[in-house]
């Protein structure tokens, strides 16, 4: 078993969009809530390796999901938005061989999550 932490956060971002659903030929207007959550992935061993991802996605008034999440990683130093876990790094380099070595199993635990989409926008804590 692969030691990977995870904190999570739900939380419902401002405002609230309409969207029009066809039932029997009728058109009829839904609520939606956009929904944001982030999490923070970790090693067990080392929780000071943190790497962010953030989970966004709409859900209607019954809580139904409504179309696709959109996750994404966080800069480990700018927070700046990136499409994959090795982009966190981007820019920046570790000096120290060891610490090295704990970013590298970070990344590659995380990369092989299966799932990870889901982990992001609904776990609580995710041990791997």
């Amino acid at each position: 078993m692969k030691n990977i932490c995870a904190s999570v956060g739900v939380f419902p971002t401002q405002g609230e969009k309409k969207v029009e659903e066809e039932e029997e030929g009728e058109i009829e207007e839904e609520e939606y809530h956009p929904m944001e959550n982030e999490m923070i992935f970790c090693l067990e061993e080392a929780p000071e390796f943190r790497i962010s991802a953030v989970g966004k996605w709409c859900e209607n008034s019954a809580g139904k999901v409504i179309g696709d999440a959109e996750t994404y990683f966080r800069h480990i130093m700018t927070g700046q938005r990136c499409e994959s876990v090795r982009d966190c790094f981007s820019g920046w380099s570790e000096q120290n061989e060891k610490t090295s070595e704990q970013w590298e199993t970070l990344c590659r635990r995380i990369e092989e999550l299966d799932n990870i989409n889901e982990y992001i926008c609904d776990e609580e804590k995710v041990e791997v």
